[in-house]
Formats: structure tokens, sequence, C-alpha cells
């Protein structure tokens, strides 16, 4: 099958174009698969972080592409459709998170519509960060649509939503697994200059308003002495609202703060490092995180949002906390850390998860799902 992929590929970094990184690879070990990448992702004043791109000192994984979407240019959706067209692919396969790139997107998957099957693979249907206009312009790019991949339940509840008719199967998110063996946790802890023998709580990845870190920072300065809070991950934004709120804790000097993106080969200090993963987050479909976590056997605390209860709670690998407060959060730590036999349930349950979530059971399933259309 001559399968093409449009998305974000390298030298894009983040979740994204791992993910995509992935599933090129798995994909072309049996298929002729094509990256076709973006000229331009976002125009620099709409993208919220430090840069777009791979740096010199990032170890993100190359991937062959054609650079020719501008989603900024319209004139670049027709040269790419025409070129994608002209490859004559069996399907093409493209990755939907926001509303923005319903234009683009959905003007290319309509127009290729007629020439082979288009699968979405739908991160978010409605975002998390919510505008009037989201709506109408995913209903736009779902029109292209011969049938959809949802990453977890909440996602195609959203879907059906917008479109009730929509052809579409659920396929977990895999389990990345390029980050290397776990290290020992006190070398871990000396790499990063944390404190030894402290309970470690872990918050990691991208720093915005839904992920709750403000929840998870009240929450740390009601717990007693002996633990210590990593924060690792690059703030979309101002740091400002959360600095205020560490400058007032009783607990601030047990606080650890990498405010930059975290580059793969680092991933594996701070999941080294830590006893448990915390996802506070005030919505969520599901979390590319919870993959790492997996990935280092770290369990997870997280709030009863979106599809992070049927990936986690309903899978006995972290805790699910039924309110999204600080007192909420507390408790819940508190509880995990003082029952042993949590941790070890929540560890024997990921091990289970870790042989059923692997990328190439999820192009198999793909497949399968494309040869239904």
């Amino acid at each position: 099958m001559k399968i093409a992929i449009l998305s974000c590929f390298y030298p894009y970094r983040g979740g994204i174009s791992q993910f995509n990184a992935s599933l090129y690879g798995e994909l072309s070990k049996e298929h002729i698969v094509k990256a076709f990448n973006f000229k331009r992702q976002y125009p620099e004043f709409l993208f919220p972080g430090k840069t777009q791109y791979v740096t010199a000192d990032d170890e993100a994984v190359p991937v062959e592409s054609e650079s020719l979407l501008d989603t900024a240019n319209p004139f670049s959706y027709i040269s790419t459709y025409r070129e994608i067209r002209d490859w004559k692919p069996d399907v093409l396969i493209v990755r939907y998170w926001m509303s923005y790139f319903a234009p683009s997107l959905g003007y290319i998957t309509r127009k290729m519509k007629k020439h082979c099957k288009v699968v979405s693979i739908l991160d978010n249907v409605i975002p998390h960060e919510q505008h009037f206009f989201d709506a109408p312009l995913t209903r736009y790019f779902l029109k292209g649509s011969s049938g959809c991949v949802t990453l977890c339940e909440a996602v195609s509840k959203d879907l059906l939503d917008l479109k009730a008719d929509a052809t579409y199967t659920v396929i977990q998110h895999p389990l990345y697994s390029h980050f290397g063996k776990k290290l020992e946790r006190e070398e871990a802890e000396n790499k990063l200059g944390l404190k030894n023998g402290m309970r470690n709580i872990l918050f990691f990845g991208l720093i915005r308003m839904y992920k709750g870190l403000d929840i998870l920072l009240e929450a740390f300065g009601m717990l007693p002495e002996g633990y210590q809070l990593i924060i690792a991950g690059e703030p979309y934004g101002s740091f400002e609202k959360y600095q205020e709120i560490i400058d007032r804790l009783p607990n601030k000097d047990y606080i650890y703060k990498n405010l930059r993106y975290i580059k793969d080969s680092e991933v594996t200090d701070y999941f080294s490092a830590a006893d448990l993963a915390v996802l506070p987050y005030r919505s969520a479909t599901q979390s590319g995180i919870s993959s790492v976590s997996y990935h280092f056997e770290i369990p997870m605390i997280v709030t009863d949002v979106g599809g992070l209860k049927e990936t986690i709670g309903d899978r006995g690998t972290g805790i699910v906390s039924k309110e999204c407060t600080p007192e909420a959060i507390c408790k819940e730590i508190l509880r995990y850390f003082s029952d042993p036999k949590i941790k070890e349930r929540c560890i024997e349950n990921i091990r289970l998860e870790k042989e059923r979530l692997s990328w190439k059971t999820f192009a198999r399933r793909l497949t399968e799902f494309i040869g239904t259309l």
C-alpha cells in the first residue's frame, strides 16, 4: 500500500512530530510511505513557545520529507494537494489537533478524497483552549475524511457531537520507546542537582494553563516535609503567575525548575528521578506524557477529565482525582505514598500496558481500519 502522511515532521519538534516519526517508521516496514511536511506550521507571532524547530542540541528523529504546506499561504494548499495527488497514494493520513489547521488541511483532504482514502488521526476535535470558531472549522475539516482515528473515547464523543455519522475507530496512543533505559535513581538525582532521599513528584511537559501547574503548586504547599517537586518544561506564555505562587509556599526550597524544552536525551533523567508523575489537567483528551511515564514505569495521579480516567484510571496505572482542586490532588499524593501496595499495583499494570500499546499494534490496527473504508 502507498501511504502519504501529511503532518509535521523533522525539523519541527514536539510530541506530535515524535509521534509522526514513530508511525512513519513502523508503517515503512511493510508499506511504501512518503512524508509531506509543513513549509511553515505557524506564523511565528501565533506560536507561544520559544521555537517550533529542532535546535542544534536536540536529538529529534530525522525523517525524510517534502516540505510543502504553508498554513498561512492559501496558494500552497493548491500546490501541496497537487504534489500528493501526483504521487498517487492509496491513502492519505493527516493529523488534526486544533482548528487553526482546518482551512489548509481541510482543503487538501476534501480534494484528495476524490482520489484516495483519507484518514484523519484526531488528537483533539475541540482544542483545550476553546474559541467560537472551533466547531464550524472542524466540521469543514471533517468533511474531507473517509474515516477518523481517535486516541481515546473522549475524543470520539466530541467527534460524534460534531459529525454524528462519522466512521471512526479508537486506537490508544502507543508508548514512546526511544528514550532509552531508566537510570539508577540517585544517579539521576545527582545529574539534576536534586536532594537525595526525598519523595519526588514530577510535572513534565509544556506549561499551559489547562495543564493545571498552579493547582499542583498549591497542593504541594499543603504537603508535609519530605517531598520534592520537579517542574520540567517550556512555559507557553509567562511563568510569572506560577512564580508568585511558588514564592509564598512554605516548602518553596524543595521545588526544582527547568523551564525550557527538554530534549529527548534529557527525558530519562527526569523520569528516572521521579516517584510519581502528576497531571492535574483542567481539560484533556489523552496525554503523550502518560506514554513516557509508561515507558519508565512511573505511576501517575491524573484528574477526571477527558480520556485520562479511561486510559489511566480504568487501566489501574495511576490514581484518578475526582476533583481538580489543590486539596484533592494533595489528598491523592498523600494516599499514594502512604500505601506501598498502590505503587506495586500500578507498576504491574503499567507493564501489562507496555505489552499492549506497541507501535506495531497501532500500525496494524490502523491499516486494518483503512481496509474497511
